[in-house]
This record gives structure tokens, sequence and C-alpha cells, in this order.
């Protein structure tokens, strides 16, 4: 099976995350793709992070009319921080039988070089790469076999945005699946 890792903190999911995955579950190889929640990113600060079980509730309800997609929780048993590398290791040795895809967004393989055993991650895995503007998106994308760009739709919804909002009172409805916007106003999160 092509397994799409399509990694996040999710907080929260959004339809951006959504419309890109179905992007490429629809234009791709890959028979499923794992949103896989990260405790902690070791490039991010923890303290606007909601609990683990509220971002996965989240992911499973964004994701519950998507067959071909799967919410995973293998990174809450790991180390703090979570290493894709490790991450990789742990998933190929439970499913020895799978071939693992990395989706990335542009803006995240302007980084790659700062990723622990990245030569190792790019040698054994492909990296399906998805288009982001940022200031730095002109720079040309790395040339790798291993490293494919994907002519997703250019998504600008970003979960830090979508907490801003909240904070501030303002209507996130569209930005948001129902269900995760009734998870989140009915337990009263981010505000």
């Amino acid at each position: 099976m092509n397994i799409g890792l399509f990694f996040g903190s999710f907080n929260p999911i959004h339809i951006g995350h959504l419309i890109i995955a179905n992007y490429i579950i629809e234009n791709s190889s890959l028979d499923k793709i794992w949103f896989v929640i990260s405790p902690q990113n070791p490039f991010k600060e923890k303290k606007t992070l909601l609990g683990d079980h509220h971002r996965l509730e989240m992911v499973n309800l964004a994701i519950q009319k998507y067959p071909k997609f799967q919410a995973s929780n293998v990174e809450f048993n790991l180390p703090k921080p979570s290493y894709t590398i490790d991450t990789l290791v742990v998933l190929k040795e439970k499913y020895p039988d799978h071939n693992f895809v990395l989706l990335m967004g542009q803006d995240n393989l302007l980084s790659f070089h700062k990723w622990k055993n990245y030569e190792q991650i790019i040698k054994y895995y492909k990296l399906l790469i998805y288009p982001r503007i940022t200031k730095e998106s002109q720079k040309p994308i790395l040339c790798h076999p291993n490293i494919e760009k994907v002519s997703a739709p250019i998504i600008e919804i970003s979960s830090t945005m979508i907490r801003k909002m909240i904070k501030e009172n303002k209507n996130v409805y569209p930005m948001l699946s129902p269900e995760v916007f009734n998870y989140i106003d009915g337990s009263n999160l981010y505000k």
C-alpha cells in the first residue's frame, strides 16, 4: 500500500488541509493519506498547542467523510519533540509492507536541511511537495529524484490565523468543517 503521511500539529485542522490532501489523493498513486498529529514540532512553540486528544478528535471529525483518510497518533508515544525520521523508523517496523511518502508544503522544504537526519529521509522516502506562498517561494525547489512537486491548489489559511480570529470573536465557520467548528465552539477552545 502507498501511504501519504501528512504531518502536522493540526491546531486546528482546517479546510485547507482537507483540500490539499483530497487533491493529492485524487491525483497521485497513493492509496491512503494518514494525518500524523504531532505532539510537539521541534520548530514550534508549545504554548498555544491544544492537548493531543483534542487535536486527534478534531482530525477524526474532519476526515470522517473521507474513506481514504485516516488519523494517526503514532507520535503520541514517542519522545518529545517529534522528529520525522524517528516516526518513519517506527512506522516502517510496524508496517513493513507499506510504502510511505511524505506530503510537505514548499515552505517546509526550505528548512528541510535543518531536520534531524534529513539525508536519510530524502534517500529512502519520496516527498510530494505542494505549493505555498511565502517570501521565499521564488527559490527553486531542491532537485532530487525523490522530490516531486504537485500542482495542488494554494491555500492561504493557517491554523495560527484561525486561533487568532477565534480569540478575537470573529467568524471562522467557513474555514473549518462543520464538525470541527462545533467541537471548538462547544468546548470553548482557543478563547
